[in-house]
């Protein structure tokens, strides 16, 4: 599929660097746009050409519709995949959903081909479920209701995904490795791609560092990004200094060193602070993931026994590792002293010339740890 076809492509954009980008819509969005359009068909008997759809980002879009079908018992039709300008693998991807009307009011999600399956805990759908993540299935279920309300209809509605392409495109990503077997993942938190060119993305954090450093700022907050930030204001620290660093801490460390900063309070998501305390300052997941074997290392050298080392290695996200840590009887002190470890590495990246303090939290379980004056360099941004 050519993106070309599609009449209505998603026409924002977003200046990044010295380049101008477009957005693009994600997976969820299609598989909502997909899904409503075939319940529509279904109650009315007629085939569509587009169909509107709400974003949890605010954004409506209009989405244009292929291979729309009606059946005695179902309808079905798929959309394209249209991320923009972002180099995204699903790129140009049919999305395809079947309807089929049910008694019990509600939606029931079905796996079709090339939807991944979830096999292991710790992933925000549980084993057995379809992979379809929380946000989608919320918009494809708020949309269904509306069309429900629409035609009076009082009954429910049985969806199908399905991804030709999507067996063979999974084994491009991290899905395997994440226990989603046998496709890809319908995914999305905002139902609208962000284009990510590395380059714009990297002169876009270092112009923001260098517009407060012209302003005067030594002391700085950095967080990988909106997780991070979110946590920050938990804490109570102010955003006027804060720079997202997104995956590339080992180059906005450098960049702050060349722009003689003095101080940064590093506040990040235990997943991605823990590769920095094994010395990987490329957080993406393409490039590297030893997670567990640093999280495994660490516990070992305060004592942890070969069954915890064993659990530890065998668990598929930090959140499973902190429970199997607080239940082989680590506490604070485990995430304090990983806290110190990343301290070390990135002051040593950057020749001790910046004093960094770092925060280590988890969404599922709150604050961790902090390095030993966190809490000072906290001050500096309330």
């Amino acid at each position: 599929m050519k993106r070309d076809e599609i009449k209505h492509p998603l026409k924002r954009y977003v200046e990044k660097g010295n380049k101008r980008m477009r957005y693009g819509y994600t997976t969820g969005s299609c598989a909502t746009a997909a899904s409503k359009a075939a319940a529509v068909m279904l109650l009315s008997g007629q085939t569509l050409e587009t169909i509107d759809i709400s974003t949890p980002k605010g954004w409506d879009l209009t989405i244009d519709l292929f291979d729309c079908r009606i059946l005695d018992q179902t309808a079905s039709c798929a959309v394209v995949k249209d991320a923009g300008d972002d180099p995204d693998v699903t790129d140009g991807m049919r999305v395809y959903a079947s309807v089929k009307l049910t008694n019990t009011p509600g939606v029931t999600f079905k796996r079709g081909k090339g939807l991944g399956l979830v096999t292991l805990p710790g992933l925000s759908i549980p084993p057995g479920e379809p992979a379809i993540n929380p946000t989608p299935r919320k918009m494809m279920r708020r949309e269904l209701a509306a069309v429900a309300s629409q035609f009076d209809y009082d009954g429910g509605f049985e969806v199908t995904i399905s991804l030709p392409d999507g067996e063979t495109l999974a084994k491009r990503t991290f899905n395997p490795k994440l226990g989603v077997e046998g496709g890809l993942s319908i995914i999305g938190t905002t139902g609208i791609v962000t284009p990510m060119s590395e380059e714009s993305l990297k002169a876009s954090m270092r112009l923001e560092l260098s517009v407060l450093k012209e302003k005067g700022f030594r002391d700085i907050l950095f967080v990988p990004g909106n997780y991070g930030a979110d946590f920050a204001a938990e804490l109570g620290l102010k955003a006027d200094r804060m720079v997202k660093i997104s995956n590339f801490v080992g180059y906005m460390f450098e960049q702050a060193e060349k722009m003689q900063i003095k101080r940064i309070l590093f506040v990040g998501h235990l997943g991605k602070m823990v590769k920095v305390a094994g010395g990987i300052f490329q957080t993406h997941s393409s490039f590297a993931d030893a997670r567990m074997d640093i999280l495994t290392a660490q516990a070992a050298c305060m004592g942890a026994d070969q069954r915890c080392a064993e659990r530890l290695m065998a668990c598929t996200t930090t959140d499973d590792a902190v429970e199997v840590l607080q239940d082989c009887g680590f506490g604070r002190d485990y995430f304090d002293r990983l806290a110190e470890r990343v301290k070390w590495r990135c002051e040593r990246k950057v020749y001790q010339n910046i004093a960094v303090e770092v925060v280590l939290f988890s969404r599922k379980h709150g604050l961790l740890g902090k390095s030993e004056n966190a809490e000072e360099f906290e001050a500096l941004f309330k």
